[in-house]
């Protein structure tokens, strides 16, 4: 990808930290969960399921389902718990606790493969519960640890709503991409800049 140029429609990112991070940044320029094979690709491309593992059976109901796991964690990741319950919120975390424990995630074992070394499959093709079971417990795990929800920012960018996790050095990073925010926000300053010089 060129530096500063839009994202393809269906070029995923998987930089945010955590696997249900990045599936909040599914959303971002625009709906990037549309289709199936979308939904495919992200699957596969968060590590889920190993590399090559068949997606054929998913259908509609799963980019439904995955699309709700998304909002339930992004209100709770976004979202500041107040003393006074609101209704929402605590929806959300039902949400996202009820498909934590809804169904093992798939277990890979080790295999040869054609070279002989040992590569990563699924004994069966995977479930939508117990994929959505992992990313749900990720977010479980995210959400109670207080150091890891510490490190969890949004980014600085104009118009981003990605939120990733700071495991920089001293928590100083300010953007989801440093070549794309950080890249457009040193051009803007860049030209801000020029134009003071010009004036």
């Amino acid at each position: 990808m060129a530096l500063g140029t839009e994202t393809a429609p269906y070029e995923l990112r998987f930089d945010a930290g955590r696997i249900c991070l990045d599936l909040l940044a599914t959303t971002h320029p625009g709906e990037r969960l549309d289709a199936l094979e979308p939904l495919r690709a992200w699957i596969s491309g968060s590590g889920l399921v190993p590399p090559g593992t068949p997606l054929a059976h998913a259908d509609t109901g799963w980019l439904v389902a995955f699309r709700e796991l998304r909002s339930h964690v992004g209100q709770l990741v976004r979202g500041v718990r107040s003393t006074a319950r609101t209704g929402s919120y605590d929806l959300a975390l039902a949400g996202v606790n009820g498909l934590a424990r809804a169904a093992a995630p798939p277990a890979p074992c080790a295999v040869p493969g054609v070279d002989g070394s040992l590569v990563r499959e699924l004994a069966g093709p995977p479930e939508c519960a117990a994929l959505l079971a992992a990313v749900a417990r990720d977010a479980v795990e995210l959400l109670t640890d207080p150091v890891a929800r510490a490190a969890v920012r949004e980014c600085e960018g104009d118009n981003c709503p990605i939120v990733y996790l700071d495991t920089s050095r001293g928590r100083r990073r300010r953007w989801c991409s440093s070549e794309i925010c950080g890249n457009r926000e040193r051009v803007a300053r860049h030209r801000r800049r020029a134009a003071l010089a010009r004036a």
